[in-house]
């Protein structure tokens, strides 16, 4: 054998073949182009995940999935129970001997029922304390490809699945997260965009107020403003094709927030425009109607990842089992505390020169969470991430198995794929790493409902007047 036939492919390219394989030089125009054949390339993926009416469906779920997966009960029980109560959903076989299929709906249905009618020591429904709202959970870190929109999208089908009512927040302008939901955003009046606008033009007008107060002239809400007073929360949220999953989209016009939000701050520099996510979604009664909000934020830390971690109880940072990814993720929480810090910081100076009690961001629990993990190939390194991150890092770790790649090629989550299309040991091996990603962060979520409900019991104790022996109330 020659040397030649060795050397590595770097060496003997011939520049005249080279530049012979250029095409001509690439303008702005070209990007328009290369976006055209980007998006013609994205429908024609979306599309293979639509049924014949162009919508997209959730599939059936069977018998054997149902109570193994959903509702704790053996099979037989539950045949038991739908035949003595034929007013129950009672799903529908592929064959006239063949297992029993229902939707998600009828499973809710049937959830309901158990609970009601069923054993109070099983866990029929999820647990959720009355008279608390939802809590919300941002899912962020500002390195690429650590499956961030993946894990905000199988926490929140896990959710669903276990009954809870979801919303979904996409941030991201990118708008992968609407992508896997199906949603339709035409601009950014689809997205979360108005209700920032409309907790600055409140702003606005309460500060125009102390202006007219004062004698000073007021300053005009502009077109942009007196229509974003006019948008609610409800507007914006979109149905699913899962029925107890809704979503507030995201479109490339989205990012337009990162350039006009700063130019709202200088305008009403008293504004708070972290809490403008939170506030608007309350006034709306947004987490009365929902258990849990998911927020899927943009991967660099803006003022729309800002406004997601603020709003968040519970926050999730996905990152993979690698030196750059560990390195970059130990840089966004320096990033996060420099941020948040600078913002008490200012918030708490003026706080202090009027009397007024000091404000301090906080989050009932944090944790990192190692995704696509390769037990063979990352052990070592997750094992040293987990030494120093300690608690903050979730010691469970999100295997990538090939039943991730496999959803994906088909435009859908791991939930939304028929365990029939592939081999059964794949399916249980993938779905065993999500549910238990899931009941990880289920056990932030009750915990911290669970604490927040001891203190509205002691809260509610608190404010009921004792009364003595003689009869008089103190």
């Amino acid at each position: 054998m020659s040397s030649s036939t060795t050397l590595p492919p770097y060496f003997r390219i011939n520049p005249d073949q080279a530049m012979g394989d250029l095409d001509d030089p690439v303008t702005t125009g070209g990007f328009a182009a290369i976006a055209g054949a980007a998006r013609a390339g994205r429908d024609d993926l979306a599309g293979r995940g639509l049924a014949e009416d162009g919508k997209r469906h959730l599939r059936l779920f069977s018998t054997w999935e149902i109570t193994r997966y959903l509702i704790p009960v053996a099979q037989a029980h539950f045949r038991r129970v739908l035949k003595q109560h034929p007013d129950w959903p009672q799903g529908r076989s592929e064959t006239e001997a063949g297992a029993k299929w229902f939707t998600l709906d009828e499973v809710l249905t049937l959830r309901a029922h158990f609970g009601k009618e069923g054993s109070k020591a099983k866990e029929y429904q999820p647990y959720r304390p009355k008279g608390l709202p939802a809590k919300m959970v941002a899912v962020a870190n500002f390195k690429g490809g650590v499956g961030k929109t993946s894990t905000a999208a199988h926490l929140a089908m896990s959710a669903a699945l276990d009954g809870y009512r979801v919303l979904v927040i996409d941030l991201d302008s990118q708008a992968s997260m609407t992508s896997v939901f199906g949603g339709t955003v035409a601009d950014e009046w689809q997205t979360v965009f108005p209700l920032l606008a409309r907790h600055y033009a409140k702003h606005l007008q309460s500060d125009n107020q102390r202006r007219m107060d004062r004698g000073d002239n007021p300053i005009a809400l502009d077109e942009t403003l007196t229509e974003a007073l006019g948008v609610t929360s409800q507007t914006l949220i979109q149905k699913t094709h899962w029925p107890n999953i809704d979503l507030i989209g995201a479109q490339l016009n989205l990012y337009w927030a990162e350039f006009q939000v700063p130019v709202w701050r200088m305008q009403g520099r008293g504004w708070k425009l972290w809490d403008a996510l939170t506030d608007t979604l309350e006034a709306d009664g947004v987490l009365d109607d929902y258990d849990v909000v998911f927020i899927d934020t943009p991967p660099a830390l803006g003022y729309l990842t800002i406004n997601g971690l603020a709003a968040a109880d519970i926050l999730l940072v996905p990152v993979g089992a690698s030196f750059l990814e560990f390195d970059s993720t130990g840089r966004f929480f320096d990033m996060l505390h420099t941020t948040f810090q600078s913002i008490e910081d200012g918030e708490n100076l003026a706080a202090r020169a009027l009397g007024r009690p000091e404000m301090a961001f906080q989050w009932d629990a944090v944790r990192a969470v190692v995704t696509r993990y390769d037990g063979n190939q990352q052990a070592e390194l997750a094992g040293l991430m987990q030494a120093y991150l300690g608690k903050t890092l979730s010691p469970h770790r999100q295997d990538f198995t090939a039943l991730i790649g496999q959803a994906g090629e088909q435009v859908q989550g791991i939930y939304e794929a028929d365990y029939r299309d592939f081999n059964r040991e794949t399916y249980a091996r993938g779905r065993e790493t999500f549910d238990a990603t899931y009941a990880a962060f289920k056990t932030l979520l009750l915990g911290a409902w669970r604490k927040d409900e001891l203190a509205m019991q002691e809260a509610q104790k608190a404010a009921v007047p004792r009364q003595p022996a003689d009869g008089y109330f103190t």
